[in-house]
């Protein structure tokens, strides 16, 4: 399924949930490679993608968030970033073709688990290079969208632009913001907004995964969209906050409330909405169901997001600041492709 026309042709999509949580569900242990399920468990992944399916997403994430060389070098499978990452697509490809409507497979790609120059030691060369082996498993396994997520560096996020580029893919990107607003490196929405209109090669819809909780979440969507309306926005927010209760990670986001979530990042400005960590079948089936059946409100505001679902985490997410700096001049051409907002 072509994901622009997908966007142009509809008010907005639901993409689906967590891979992680439902993956632990079925008996993946903590420090295992997820990936190398692709291969060793192939029959749970593909009972993995029908959850988000049937519950009524319009799209679905592989299971190859950390399938690049870097991150899987810690289980001995570095060497295997482009057969798993292709892997992971094919499987999705399966079930999206016998889903008997229109499901994009989107290919997940994460960060690489390094630390960019000049903090850390990862060149931007070798950057693009991690993330172009990844992609091109993704795109000849059948993917019909590229999906970086969960990145808080903007080194890192302009060198999957590039490698993105090379491989002729387009792509969507997405940021994780828990930390007053900011990412783990410091980036505000606006500050994502700016970078997004200046790369080379930008995504065709930006935005939020992760991070404290749903309710920060659509704090910084309702950032994205008072700084930069003309793209589509995707909110991916958690299912609640994780608690540590007999063992086990467990998080405490209701499907009633994950529903009033969908339909607040609606009425905030976001067009791609789903879940991440927390969020399982159940929790998607309530968020369809409300998006399909409750009217769009007003854009929300700060006191209805909070009083719906729970206290933000910090009195700021930096954009009353941040909003008001002079705009970088631009230096990139967007693609005639990239849609516009409905």
């Amino acid at each position: 399924m072509d994901f622009i026309e997908f966007l142009n042709e509809r008010d907005w999509l639901m993409a689906d949930g967590a891979t992680g949580t439902n993956l632990f569900n079925m008996g993946l242990e903590s420090g295992d490679c997820p990936e190398l399920w692709n291969d060793t468990k192939p029959d749970n992944i593909r009972a993995l993608y029908p959850g988000a399916v049937e519950a009524g997403s319009d799209l679905f994430l592989t299971n190859s968030f950390g399938a690049n060389r870097s991150r899987l070098k810690l289980h001995d499978a570095g060497d295997r970033a482009y057969e798993l990452s292709k892997r992971s697509a094919e499987l999705g490809r399966e079930i999206a073709d016998a889903a008997g409507r229109p499901v994009v497979v989107a290919g997940s790609v994460g960060p690489t688990g390094e630390i960019m120059e000049p903090v850390g030691a990862l060149s931007h060369a070798e950057a693009v290079d991690i993330f172009e082996e990844t992609a091109r498993g993704l795109k000849d396994g059948g993917a019909d969208i590229l999906w970086l997520e969960t990145i808080s560096a903007p080194e890192e996020y302009s060198a999957a632009a590039e490698a993105f580029a090379s491989v002729e893919m387009p792509w969507v990107g997405t940021m994780t913001f828990d930390t007053a607003g900011r990412t783990m490196m410091g980036v505000t929405s606006p500050e994502l907004v700016d970078l997004v209109k200046n790369l080379d090669n930008p995504p065709v819809a930006f935005g939020a995964n992760c991070g404290v909780g749903a309710y920060d979440l659509l704090r910084t969507v309702l950032g994205f969209h008072q700084a930069y309306p003309e793209i589509p926005i995707v909110a991916k927010g958690n299912a609640g906050i994780p608690k540590y209760i007999d063992g086990e990670i467990h998080y405490d986001g209701t499907p009633e409330l994950m529903a009033e979530y969908a339909v607040l990042a609606r009425a905030a400005g976001a067009k791609v909405i789903g879940g991440c960590c927390g969020t399982t079948p159940a929790h998607l089936e309530k968020m369809r169901e409300a998006l399909d059946t409750q009217e769009i409100g007003a854009r929300p505001s700060l006191k209805a997001i909070s009083t719906a679902l729970g206290a933000f985490s910090s009195e700021s997410d930096g954009t009353d600041v941040e909003v008001a700096r002079p705009k970088r001049e631009r230096r990139g051409r967007r693609k005639s492709a990239t849609p516009t907002a409905a």
